[in-house]
């Protein structure tokens, strides 16, 4: 059985967009209870912007709201509806 090799993890950094978190109308806001750390928002995530849960240190999601451009695919794909989008400004 071969083992398959582990994908480096990766992290917003400053791209042709530049940070783009200043122009967002939305965020998301993780409820920590309901998160399972399944990471399925990080792998959705099309900006970058989440850095993924570690089971091992009982950690959940974080965001970088620098790059988060608030395009809710990460509240829609959570299978627990532990991410919810709120309004700049509330």
């Amino acid at each position: 059985m071969t083992k398959e090799p582990s994908l480096p993890i990766l992290y917003p950094m400053e791209g042709s967009a530049g940070r783009t978190g200043d122009w967002r109308t939305q965020y998301p806001v993780l409820d920590p209870e309901k998160c399972i750390k399944c990471n399925i928002c990080w792998k959705f995530c099309p900006d970058n912007a989440i850095y993924p849960a570690d089971r091992e240190k009982d950690q959940t999601i974080t965001y970088d709201y620098e790059y988060c451009k608030g395009c809710g695919i990460c509240a829609t794909e959570c299978p627990k509806q532990a991410i919810i989008m709120v309004n700049e400004g509330e």
